[in-house]
């Protein structure tokens, strides 16, 4: 009978600690802010929920660019390299900064106000984008979402000031929109887009104004 007992009390035990075990290995769900910050290292300045990359969707208008669209041909975008977007710097210590805003054709100067900028690494992806729908103002279709884990944003001042921050060595488009009414000779208001070519190593800090002559 005193080592039947044993035997209960022994077994008895190990089921308790096995139950604690099993306890001890449960995963609690990660809140969705910090999976969101994992998913984009580059998200130090906006919330993810309210980021809207559908300008570069689609096709640059007249109204944006001021040049002619080719209203016939629709592009088809390259498949996305996702091999040279993972060899790609996420975090670095390289500062962008300047100012946004177009110069009007009696050389007043109206400046993007609340905008949103982004930095765009330069890829054959954003390549394309950039020398067909930016310059050439084709349509393009749909943009892969798998892009926005490699933008980097941020937002101007009232008086167009913009920084970017923790800019990792590499090459990059920068790009804004101003938007500019009659102040600029159009009867309502339109939406210009300016992009450019940056480059940055280490720690730099590159003083850049982003602007178009409207001429």
């Amino acid at each position: 009978m005193y080592q039947k007992n044993v035997y209960r009390v022994l077994l008895l035990g190990f089921l308790l600690l096995l139950n604690s075990c099993v306890k001890n290995d449960v995963v609690l769900d990660v809140p969705n802010s910090v999976t969101k910050s994992e998913d984009n290292p580059w998200k130090n300045d906006v919330n993810v929920d309210d980021v809207n990359i559908s300008d570069l969707d689609t096709n640059t208008k007249e109204s944006e660019t001021i040049i002619t669209e080719d209203g016939t041909t629709k592009i088809k975008r390259i498949s996305f390299p996702i091999n040279e977007y993972s060899s790609l710097k996420r975090i670095g210590k390289g500062v962008v900064k300047g100012k946004i805003f177009v110069k009007t054709a009696n050389e007043e100067i109206v400046f993007g106000k609340n905008t949103r900028l982004y930095l765009n690494p330069l890829t054959a992806y954003s390549r394309q984008w950039y020398l067909q729908s930016y310059l050439a103002g084709k349509k393009m279709d749909k943009v892969d979402k798998r892009l926005f884990n490699y933008l980097k944003f941020t937002a101007s001042g009232t008086s167009g000031e913009f920084a970017f921050y923790g800019v990792a060595t590499g090459s990059y488009y920068l790009i804004g929109t101003v938007t500019c009414g009659r102040e600029c000779g159009f009867d309502e208001p339109k939406n210009i887009k300016i992009a450019t070519q940056v480059n940055i190593q280490g720690k730099e800090v590159i003083n850049i104004d982003l602007s178009k002559n409207l001429k």
